[in-house]
């Protein structure tokens, strides 16, 4: 099931690169991400609160907040250096880089979570690399 989910995550990923290079243009890029964090942030709560979800706020542990947090702060950032890339660059460019993070994923995975790094993920990441070398020279 989870792979059901991350190829449906992988689609809406690609139309949401299409969607945003067609809808920046001549629109501030920290604009365009505020509004597109306003929706994100509407169907999120929607679904919250459609799957009652909504008291286990409550049961959330401070370290838990840290993180969650940290990771919102992440977001924002990627998001907003996303926009700004898209709004400047080719999302045929744009697009190949910011999957970069599979790589840099599978290192911090490595070095904090302790996670296996085997040799199929040491040439997956040497192949993400590569590929996105290519597709944007």
């Amino acid at each position: 099931m989870w792979l059901l989910f991350a190829l449906l995550s992988a689609v809406f990923a690609a139309l949401t690169s299409i969607l945003a290079k067609v809808g920046i243009s001549g629109v501030n890029s920290n604009l365009a991400t505020a509004i597109r964090t306003a929706v994100v942030l509407v169907m999120a709560w929607g679904m919250v609160f459609l799957t009652h979800s909504q008291n286990g706020i409550f049961n959330i542990e401070k370290k838990s907040w840290i993180f969650l947090i940290l990771s919102g702060l992440a977001t924002g950032a990627s998001w907003l250096c996303y926009y700004r890339a898209l709004q400047i660059g080719e999302a045929s460019k744009v697009v190949p880089v910011d999957k970069l993070s599979v790589v840099i994923t599978l290192i911090l995975a490595f070095v904090f979570l302790h996670e296996d790094f085997t040799v199929k993920s040491i040439i997956g990441c040497i192949l993400i690399a590569a590929g996105t070398l290519v597709m944007t020279l």
